[in-house]
């Protein structure tokens, strides 16, 4: 089901428990030129009800909700009214699963609105809200659904592809990139003979939850990455939110280095910086995958992959829920493969 992009502001239902969020939301978007709050509502069924009746181009939902929980009123909204959603969530360690099951319910993305103990940084959530809603307002929803959150079967191989001569396979996603992982990592077998190391944009705290999350799901193991870890064949590394990932030999083989240089990157992790860091240590060995994802993140990255002779696939248009990012590495060097998600495992192993 495509939408149409908005013509004038975006409207938006913001639904809240906390009457101060409903009041702060509100605030950020009164002069706004683009967004407009056109309701709100304190629950998940006055939620359903309100999408159904307004038909807004963006719904913010709530995790924590009385009378009908977030999860559960997201379930209704993208089975009755369809409609891009952001979750707004203060749940981090295990509570963070939850916000994971919405990105895989449909949610477009989350936004953090835990404090750590002081008050709600309004700044910094206005500039992330309004870049994400104006992202979600053209989303194709088609490309929202999800797995139903069971183990997929990861794909057969002939035993000749075993032998391989890459040393690691990098990924990077930002927006829509959890499910896309569920997708393909459900999907690569116990015995993939290469360590494959993953950066997510996320912020800090809900790591550690895609990385349990993503474990249980996949026959490949998975775990957030450790500073001196060295890397295996058959596991997965997932960046921590707050620190970049590279690597680098030691004693002739690889281990993840964790700090936070470049400082100022517009990102931490970093897609540039982990596909920069895996050119060159591996240089033709690398094989790098850039999926669905806003900004351009990864494209600088993608051109070291390139010129030290490794390979680049990104994911088509077809399914990234945003093509930002692919279509950035796209713009920025001649790419080895492009595919849709459905695909993508099987590219990666017939590539190593």
């Amino acid at each position: 089901m495509s939408r149409a992009i908005p013509v004038g502001k975006i409207k938006v239902v913001v639904v809240d428990d906390s009457a101060f969020v409903r009041r702060a939301i509100i605030r950020i978007f009164e002069q706004s030129p683009d967004i407009q709050i056109i309701d709100v509502a304190s629950d998940g069924v006055m939620a359903v009800e309100l999408v159904k009746k307004l038909r807004p181009d963006v719904v913010t939902l709530d995790v924590q909700m009385p009378v009908l929980d977030g999860l559960s009123a997201l379930e209704r909204i993208m089975t009755e009214c369809p409609t891009p959603v952001i979750m707004l969530s203060s749940l981090t360690g295990k509570g963070g699963d939850k916000t994971l099951k919405a990105l895989e319910l449909g949610a477009v993305d989350f936004i953090d609105k835990s404090a750590a103990g002081g008050p709600m940084d309004i700044a910094a959530i206005a500039r992330e809200l309004t870049a994400k809603i104006m992202v979600a307002a053209r989303v194709d929803l088609q490309k929202l659904r999800g797995g139903d959150g069971t183990k997929a079967q990861p794909v057969e191989r002939h035993p000749a592809t075993l032998a391989t001569d890459t040393e690691v396979v990098a990924i990077g996603t930002s927006t829509g990139g959890p499910p896309a992982l569920q997708a393909i990592l459900g999907k690569i077998p116990a015995d993939f003979p290469c360590p494959i190391l993953i950066v997510q944009h996320m912020p800090m705290g809900f790591t550690a939850s895609l990385a349990e999350r993503l474990d249980r799901l996949s026959a490949v193991s998975v775990g957030e990455a450790r500073d001196g870890e060295r890397l295996q064949p058959g596991k997965a590394y997932l960046a921590p939110a707050g620190r970049h990932m590279k690597i680098r030999r030691v004693a002739g083989e690889l281990h993840i280095w964790l700090d936070t240089e470049p400082e100022l990157s517009l990102h931490r992790p970093s897609v540039d910086t982990l596909l920069e860091s895996v050119a060159a240590a591996c240089g033709r060995k690398s094989l790098a995958l850039v999926l669905t994802g806003m900004g351009k993140d990864g494209s600088v990255g993608a051109r070291a992959i390139k010129e030290s002779g490794g390979r680049i696939v990104v994911e088509s248009e077809e399914t990234a829920i945003v093509f930002g990012m692919p279509k950035a590495v796209m713009d920025s060097v001649a790419v080895d493969a492009v595919v849709p998600l459905y695909t993508a495992a099987e590219t990666i192993i017939r590539l190593v």
